[in-house]
């Protein structure tokens, strides 16, 4: 979980209310929190990675205001208009389409502010923007720059620039090759032709997103205006991120001015810190959290965690929802606040009615089983998303599209449809850490959506390491019948994913419950690896005694 560490001094002046440090640090984790260490005025609170908005300072002077009384209700700022736009050139937008904008003037760069403004920018690459893949933020010095700026797609060769901590010109290419954040998030922009760039009207680059800014718009202690620039590959993410850094910005004093995004035939302005309005009944309240709670009671423990509350309609309020909150996804969210404003030391205690014991479904006792033997055999479990892409699931393996479950609506083309097998989110894992040493091996025993859209539970393992072979796949696959206790055969197998040759179908009571083999070179190539890699998929309930 995230840790932010701070001064006490530096949080009261942001508070702007007094209060001891020996009470902030007893009632600070009724908000949802845990004291990391306190070494004199230096602070470390860890939070719960659902709230983005409390990974700085400001921000949880901002929760605090509210949560300890002294401002209730929402937070306001204001936005000035500006005439600064930025243009989407239509070549970015199979590599990184999405950019968000904002002017951030009056900024008086002190050493808390700077430290502050790092370790938020880090924390919302980590979390939020997963690594940068997601979301990246630019922030830069606004004076060297001129508007209007536009978002492109260049070839890696065809531009040069003087990235961030060093003194000599590169190309992107090189960015990529030779500088220390290149060689870090190079992995993003795999399979790409073109790489994004940020460049204002003189052609100046500002940022090579997400590696990167430009050292002309380096950040400096002088520095009165920032030009902040988010990235990504979600629209409501770079929004979400984008509304943190610039209100963390104005609690210190800063003012916000928005700016101008022309993608196509749709505009947008940003920062757009309108809150949106979400209803939540009483009722639902009430029977979730077990309390008799009145209408005024459920709207002062919304305003006590920074919501704007009205009962328009009997029995439901409308609850306005700051623009940084991005863990508000469903009403349950909303109970959750009015549980943390009520205050978890005053819900009673109480003992179970009944006793009851229960005990593991026989199910649960073969899946155990088959986990433990995949841990004696050296593999090491991992869990993987159920939901997946068609591209994922059959093209990069070199499958045909089959029957699967569709998503409707999808937030993005990466979780589109129900996985249908194991084989790519284990890939997907290996191409996640193909930085670490081989060989590594792991495992998953998860859900997949078959035939007549049902659920099956399915084990599936790949090996990757230069001396990786059928034989030792099929060793594998003996040790997990043998120590199962079932009888098996195999046939021939011709899957489009594996070598011709050296991959073979596992059959129980007459029936195909799986496959093993070498992965093919093409398959392997597809998800960015490059040795060789041995897997097996069966079908878990099949290996019942």
């Amino acid at each position: 979980m995230p840790v932010v560490t701070f001064d006490y001094t530096d949080f009261s002046k942001l508070l702007g209310y007094a209060i001891s440090k020996k009470e902030l640090l007893k009632r600070l984790p009724l908000i949802g929190a845990d004291i990391d260490k306190v070494d004199g005025d230096e602070v470390s609170i860890e939070f719960f990675p659902n709230r983005p908005d409390l990974t700085s300072v400001e921000g949880i002077a901002r929760a605090c205001r509210a949560f300890f009384g002294f401002e209730l209700g929402l937070k306001t700022y204001q936005t000035k208009k500006s005439d600064i736009h930025l243009t989407v050139d239509p070549s970015v937008k199979t590599v990184r389409p999405f950019v968000t904008t904002a002017l951030v003037k009056n900024v008086t760069m002190t050493d808390e502010l700077i430290a502050s403004l790092m370790d938020l920018q880090e924390k919302l690459h980590f979390g939020l923007g997963r690594n940068r893949k997601k979301v990246a933020i630019g922030v830069h010095n606004f004076e060297p720059v001129q508007p209007p700026f536009t978002y492109k797609a260049v070839n890696p060769d065809a531009v040069e620039f003087v990235p961030l901590a060093k003194v000599e010109s590169m190309t992107l290419q090189e960015i990529l090759e030779k500088h220390e954040k290149g060689v870090n998030y190079a992995h993003i922009l795999e399979g790409h032709n073109t790489y994004p760039l940020i460049v204002d009207a003189n052609n100046n680059v500002l940022s090579f997103p997400p590696i990167i800014n430009g050292s002309l718009t380096e950040v400096t202690p002088f520095t009165t205006e920032l030009f902040i620039d988010v990235t990504g590959t979600d629209l409501n993410a770079i929004n979400y991120a984008l509304n943190i850094i610039v209100t963390a910005l104005a609690e210190r004093g800063a003012k916000l001015f928005s700016t101008t995004v022309r993608d196509g035939k749709i505009t947008s302005v940003s920062p757009n810190l309108t809150p949106t309005t979400r209803s939540l009944s009483l009722t639902y309240v009430n029977k979730m959290l077990g309390t008799a709670l009145k209408e005024n009671e459920i709207k002062k423990c919304l305003e006590k965690m920074g919501y704007h509350a009205e009962c328009k309609t009997k029995q439901v309020l409308d609850v306005d929802i700051p623009a940084w909150r991005a863990d508000i996804l469903h009403e349950i969210d909303l109970v959750e606040d009015v549980a943390i404003g009520h205050g978890f030391d005053r819900f009673a205690t109480d003992f179970p009615k009944a006793l009851t014991f229960g005990k593991t479904l026989p199910k649960q006792e073969l899946y155990d089983g088959l986990r433990m033997i995949m841990i004696g055999l050296g593999f090491h479990e991992v869990t993987t998303f159920t939901i997946s892409n068609e591209h994922d699931e059959f093209a990069k393996i070199g499958l045909k599209e089959s029957e699967r479950v569709q998503i409707d609506n999808p937030i993005s083309e990466d979780y589109s449809c129900l996985r249908v097998g194991l084989l790519s989110s284990l890939l997907k894992i290996l191409n996640e850490n193909r930085h670490h040493p081989l060989p590594q091996q792991i495992f998953e025993l998860g859900i997949v959506v078959g035939k007549q859209h049902h659920n099956y539970h399915h084990l599936a393992a790949v090996k990757i390491d230069a001396k990786a072979n059928f034989t030792e796949c099929k060793s594998l696959v003996d040790a997990i019948m043998r120590d199962s206790g079932v009888s098996y055969t195999i046939t021939d197998n011709d899957h489009p994913g594996f070598v011709k040759g050296r991959c073979a179908s596992v059959i129980i009571n007459k029936k195909d419950i799986g496959l093993f083999g070498e992965v093919h070179p093409r398959t392997i190539s597809s998800f960015s690896l490059e040795h060789p890699i041995i897997s097996f998929e069966l079908w878990a309930d099949a290996l019942q005694p």
